[in-house]
């Protein structure tokens, strides 16, 4: 059975940096691509960035330039290393592999 689990979430000062990461359990890691969205209170969940199992990338407008998502395929993991972090940026993030969601893992900017 695959399972998500995130870690890395905080509290940020607004500028700051903060490295997210989802490990996955499973043989399943390697073949298929994952991505990570999150869900700021009252609004609906949003994707953020996804990576598929070839590396390729996408991003959110609101994020490009800031965040990156990167993969380990060794360590069954994914990241995601999110800078000049935002207010806006606040919210649960979770990430998604063929269908299966993690528990969410809080990032709140504040100073």
């Amino acid at each position: 059975q695959v399972q998500l689990v995130e870690s890395g979430g905080g509290l940020v000062q607004p500028g700051g940096s903060l490295r997210i990461s989802c490990a996955v359990s499973g043989s399943i890691f390697s073949n298929n691509g994952l991505a990570w969205y999150r869900q700021a209170a009252g609004k609906q969940r949003e994707l953020v960035a996804g990576i598929t199992a070839g590396g390729y990338t996408n991003y959110a407008a609101s994020v490009t330039g800031r965040f990156t998502i990167s993969r380990d395929n060794a360590k069954n993991t994914v990241y995601l290393q999110m800078n000049s972090l935002k207010p806006e940026d606040t919210a649960v993030y979770y990430c998604r592999m063929v269908g299966v969601w993690g528990q969410g893992t809080q990032v709140t900017v504040s100073s």
